[in-house]
């Protein structure tokens, strides 16, 4: 454990009350994102709440521009770290530690095998053991003698096909989109604040272990938009605005921002995810989807068409996008909510995606989302499966 020693600069140490303040803010900050900050400005004119309010922002965990509020990285840092807590608090403890793979390769763990040198090998990794068998059995046989004579073998010289190595696992580095679906219907059953908190602490367990990894984060509702890091424990689905039985809608491209936001255009997730990954390395490359139903939107001829109830043109349409990111090799791994689980036709659909794409479902509730998808990370496979 290291110690660092600074001059007490005369500034009351903060107790525990204050300590889970912050805390306790940071759990109704994920759960009514920017509406949370708004609140702070309603906050700041009880003068007790800006003593706090003040001490937050001396401790680099808020910053103000103007009257906004806004997180600093150190915040967001805070925010990932007590995710990735929660998950690790409630992981089974025979859960895979690492990315995993059937090849060897350099960098990671020893196996128990080894294998004859090869020129550019690392010499620390080098086994003694076996190198100094091969020297006293090749030393014995060019003498005749029996290799167990050890004295007669001596001085013993050492030749390059004598030295063996250890056989270490491959590092498998991967790229990781998130699709969140932020439709209307993600308010419900806490679906959203779960989701997010899941993203968090993928985030946070790449930052902390897998450096070479990648993960970036796609929401997709009515269309689709990259959500950078910083945004993210601001989110909130989109609310519902429209309430007609039956809803048939065709909005150019550049328009879209102006029609209702609460449908759910899977279709253009899957195109923003391939466009993505298209751009980053990694050998392993997957989509994570969290959805809650079947898709209402999809793209044609530069147009977004929002239909309810849902057709079968969005669904052929979305399983074809999801086609193309299984054939350059994309890993598609589906995280079906089912807190009101009654639609047949939205498991259905899933299915089939799954089956279409080599993938893997998991059919879970918000309270588990989290560890399903953090163990699934884990995990690392390599094989594609499918989980009925």
């Amino acid at each position: 454990m290291r110690f660092r020693y600074t001059e007490w600069d005369g500034s009351e140490f903060p107790t525990q009350e204050h300590l889970q303040s912050f805390h306790h803010f940071m759990e109704f900050l994920i759960e009514y994102g920017d509406e949370a900050l708004e609140a702070l400005r309603r906050l700041e004119e009880d003068p007790e709440q800006r003593k706090t309010i003040e001490q937050w922002l001396q401790e680099g965990l808020l910053d103000k521009v103007g009257v906004r509020f806004r997180l600093t990285p150190r915040a967001i840092s805070s925010l990932q770290r007590k995710a990735l807590m929660e998950v690790f608090r409630n992981l089974k403890p025979d859960a895979p530690e690492g990315h995993e793979t059937l090849l060897s390769g350099q960098g990671g763990e020893r196996t128990e095998s080894t294998r004859t040198y090869q020129f550019g090998d690392s010499l620390s990794e080098l086994d003694l053991s076996a190198t100094l068998r091969n020297a006293i059995h090749r030393q014995a046989s060019s003498l005749g003698l029996d290799d167990r004579t050890g004295k007669s073998l001596l001085p013993l010289p050492l030749k390059e096909d004598d030295f063996e190595v250890h056989l270490t696992e491959a590092k498998a580095t991967c790229s990781t989109v998130i699709l969140l679906d932020m439709s209307g219907s993600m308010s419900r059953w806490d679906r959203f604040t779960q989701a997010k908190k899941c993203a968090m602490a993928v985030y946070a367990l790449i930052r902390q272990r897998f450096l070479r990894d990648t993960v970036d984060m796609v929401g997709f509702a009515s269309g689709a938009e990259v959500i950078p890091e910083h945004r993210l424990p601001l989110l909130l689905p989109k609310r519902i605005s429209l309430w007609d039985p039956q809803i048939r809608l065709r909005v150019p491209l550049a328009k879209l921002p102006e029609a209702p936001q609460h449908f759910t255009n899977l279709h253009m997730g899957f195109m923003t995810a391939r466009q993505i990954l298209a751009r980053r390395g990694g050998c392993n490359k997957q989509v994570f989807l969290i959805t809650d139903g079947e898709p209402t939107a999809h793209v044609e001829g530069g147009q977004v068409h929002l239909i309810y109830p849902p057709e079968e043109s969005t669904a052929l349409a979305t399983l074809a996008e999801g086609l193309r990111l299984s054939r350059q090799g994309i890993r598609l791994s589906t995280f079906a909510l089912i807190d009101d689980y009654f639609q047949l036709d939205w498991v259905r659909f899933v299915d089939h995606l799954t089956k279409l794409t080599k993938g893997v479902a998991f059919y879970c509730t918000s309270g588990d989302l989290t560890h399903c998808v953090m163990e699934s990370y884990l995990s690392g496979r390599k094989m594609k499966t499918f989980i009925a």
